[in-house]
This record gives structure tokens, C-alpha cells and sequence, in this order.
């Protein structure tokens, strides 16, 4: 009965650290990682949706003019907390081609809640010139490139030195940091001192802002979080009981011998 025991218990706690594995990811080169503690690391975390809100507003005014996000659509954000006005708002100001029309030929059109993000640029040679030959990475998934994806954004958005090391000789076009393997990245510094007024009061400083917008990135690549954690939760109750029930089982069944 005791192996019994610990074979359960060793099924539960399998079944709980599966639960909350992220999909895996490549090693990421460069600079030692500054960790940092995030409101959904370890089994019982969960997104903050406060910080969900305020990453999406930098991301919207700061990083969608370079990076798109593909892969979710404008209704997603009802999970992180905006309305059905709200997203109709937020997704209204975009312009997209659609088509083709009764005449067979494509048109523009506003947005749509039910259509995934607008890309800032048509295609991407357009995204290419107009950042001096350089591709801007879809973030739909980019804390999922590298291990330790969320630590490696924030120390990379905040990895910029003005000044380069005497031994490194910046390239035309090219910014200095730290953290980026080659530390010579073609994206220039982006997070500043109150780049953006948040609309909950908080206080936007360069580690505020960075940590908002690694969250709203992160749940972009990993928007299930919360169900899959709260289910690993509820599978190793249910287990525990189960076992426990299993225990009483077995003394009732064994009572007269014993």
C-alpha cells in the first residue's frame, strides 16, 4: 500500500509540473540575465490584469509602430479586461486591404474585433526600408524564442549603453547593448522615462514600463496560462483525494485482519 502511495503522489506532482511547463525554446546567447519575479511563475501564479492593460497600451503606442503581433486578434484582448466598445475602438483606427469585392478587386476597410492585428507594414521589404535594412521580429511569440524568454526581453530593452566598451567599434546605424548577442542591435533605444501616461495612475518608469509590456508579450505567446495552471491546481487536489480515499479503502478492507 505504501508504494501505492508514492506512486500517486509521484503521478500527481508529474502531472502538475507538466502542467505548468511553457512550450521549449532554444538557449539564449549574450549577458547574464537580471531574473526577475513575474506574477505567473510557478504553479499557482496567474497574469496580473492591471499589467496586462498597461503592457498592451506600450505596445500599442510604442512597439506596434515597428513590430507586429500576427497571431492574436483584437477580440483576444477581452481576456486581459477590455470591453466590447473598447476593443471595436482600439480595432477601428486600423486599415486593412480585404477582398477581392463583387468586381473581383481588393479594397481597404477599417478593422474589425475579429481580425488579428494590422501590421504596420504591407509586407516585409516595406518593414525592411524603413528601418535601414533591418527585419522587425513579429512579437507574437518572442518570449518563447529563447530560454528565459521574459528575462531576456526586459534585460534586453533596458541593456542600452551610450557609451560602447573601447574594444567595440559600432557599426553605421547600429546601438550598443549589452544583452543582445554581438551587443550591436539595429533597434535603437526605445524605453524611456515617461514614454507613456498610464491611464491607472501608475508611474511610468523604465522598469514599470518594461515589465508591463514583457507581461502583455507574454501572455500574447501564452494566453491559456491561467487555464492551464488553474487545472494543474485542480489535478493535484483531485489526486490527493483520490489517494486519501484509496487509503481509507484499504484500512476498511483490511480491519478484520489487522
Amino acid at each position: 500500500m505504501r508504494r501505492f502511495v508514492v506512486s500517486v503522489l509521484s503521478a500527481a506532482a508529474f502531472a502538475v509540473s507538466v502542467s505548468a511547463l511553457p512550450p521549449a525554446a532554444s538557449a539564449s546567447e549574450g549577458a547574464h540575465l537580471e531574473k526577475q519575479k513575474w506574477s505567473w511563475s510557478g504553479l499557482f501564479g496567474s497574469y496580473d490584469q492591471a499589467a496586462l492593460k498597461r503592457g498592451f497600451q506600450v505596445y500599442n503606442e510604442v512597439c506596434a509602430n515597428c513590430h507586429s503581433l500576427k497571431l492574436v486578434a483584437y477580440r483576444n484582448l477581452a481576456e486581459i479586461g477590455f470591453g466590447e466598445d473598447e476593443i471595436k475602438a482600439i480595432a477601428g483606427v486600423k486599415e486593412l486591404e480585404d477582398g477581392p469585392n463583387d468586381q473581383g478587386e481588393m479594397f481597404t476597410r477599417f478593422a474589425k474585433a475579429s481580425d488579428h492585428f494590422v501590421p504596420p507594414f504591407k509586407n516585409d521589404q516595406a518593414a525592411r526600408v524603413a528601418n535601414g535594412g533591418a527585419l522587425p521580429p513579429d512579437l507574437s511569440l518572442i518570449t518563447k524564442a529563447r530560454l528565459n524568454g521574459p528575462d531576456y526581453v526586459y534585460n534586453l530593452l533596458l541593456g542600452y549603453k551610450d557609451t560602447p566598451p573601447a574594444d567595440v567599434t559600432l557599426m553605421p546605424g547600429m546601438s550598443y547593448n549589452a544583452v543582445f548577442p554581438g551587443s550591436q542591435i539595429g533597434m535603437p533605444p526605445q524605453i524611456f522615462d515617461g514614454l507613456v501616461t498610464y491611464a491607472d495612475g501608475t508611474k511610468a518608469t523604465p522598469e514599470q514600463i518594461t515589465k508591463d509590456v514583457v507581461t502583455f508579450l507574454n501572455w500574447a505567446a501564452e494566453p491559456e496560462l491561467n487555464a492551464r495552471h488553474g487545472m494543474g491546481a485542480k489535478t493535484l487536489i483531485f489526486l490527493l483525494v483520490l489517494t486519501a480515499l484509496f487509503y481509507a479503502l484499504k484500512r476498511q478492507i483490511w480491519s478484520d485482519v489487522h
